[in-house]
């Protein structure tokens, strides 16, 4: 049985590492990274790193490689991918199950402004703050360029492209962050008005605490649907289990 884990995640990495524990002989497993991150954290099993050439060009490789299940266990936000996966497993007939961590929710304390998308959350900050911790990847940073009035802390794993917001300082770094550490951020950089996008996870959790404590309000990006039809799973043991039934 040949599995083909579309990948980059916390949860994908987690999968790979139960599938690789059950020891099944006649399990094969690919994990496929997107190769937007310099240094990716590889999973165990067999690694591939770049597109597929649209959903097209995944279903080709569903064929010649004989992919008997897929797992779309991509960022929530990789709205592109999902959507190709679900197109490229109903060409080749091939079972697909999307693993997705569960979004964040709101509890007494918090100052959400919910944004459907990262232009309508640029054009919300001018009302909310002037100092801004930019915490949505270095991808998408042009919806904000315009914004010159304002200061940005933009946090990412590698160092973004232009175009950007023109007064901005990057924190290249790499979850899992610290409450202690959130805290220490937001306090030196003066920070006013947090965005981020809705990835879910305790990776990234504790600036939206630190916000809270703060006073401050966050800007969240909500997440893209799931493709229609496809079934979802919250967590790789449930995925795990989807494989070891088929």
């Amino acid at each position: 049985m040949h599995v083909l884990i579309l990948g980059g995640t916390t949860e994908a990495r987690r999968l790979a590492e139960l599938l690789a524990a059950a020891a099944r002989p006649e399990l094969r497993v690919t994990n496929s990274l997107a190769g937007r991150v310099t240094a990716p954290r590889l999973p165990p099993g067999e690694v591939r790193v770049g597109g597929f050439g649209g959903a097209e060009g995944l279903a080709a490789w569903l064929r010649e490689h004989e992919v008997d299940a897929l797992i779309d266990a991509t960022h929530p936000f990789a709205r592109t991918i999902s959507f190709n996966a679900a197109r490229a497993a109903a060409t080749a007939h091939v079972p697909l199950l999307a693993l997705r961590r569960p979004g964040w929710v709101p509890v007494e304390g918090d100052q959400w402004h919910e944004a459907g998308s990262l232009e309508e959350a640029a054009g919300l900050l001018p009302a909310l703050g002037r100092r801004v911790f930019l915490t949505t990847g270095r991808m998408g940073l042009a919806a904000f360029a315009a914004l010159d009035d304002l200061w940005f802390l933009v946090r990412s794993v590698d160092a973004p492209e232009p175009p950007h917001p023109p007064r901005m300082e990057v924190l290249l770094d790499r979850g899992p962050f610290t409450l202690d550490g959130e805290r220490e951020l937001l306090r030196r950089h003066r920070v006013d008005v947090v965005v981020t996008k809705d990835s879910g996870g305790a990776a990234t959790a504790p600036k939206l605490t630190a916000a809270r404590e703060a006073g401050l309000p966050v800007v969240v990006v909500r997440r893209p649907p799931v493709p229609e039809g496809v079934r979802v799973v919250a967590d790789p043991e449930r995925a795990a289990e989807w494989i070891a039934r088929r």
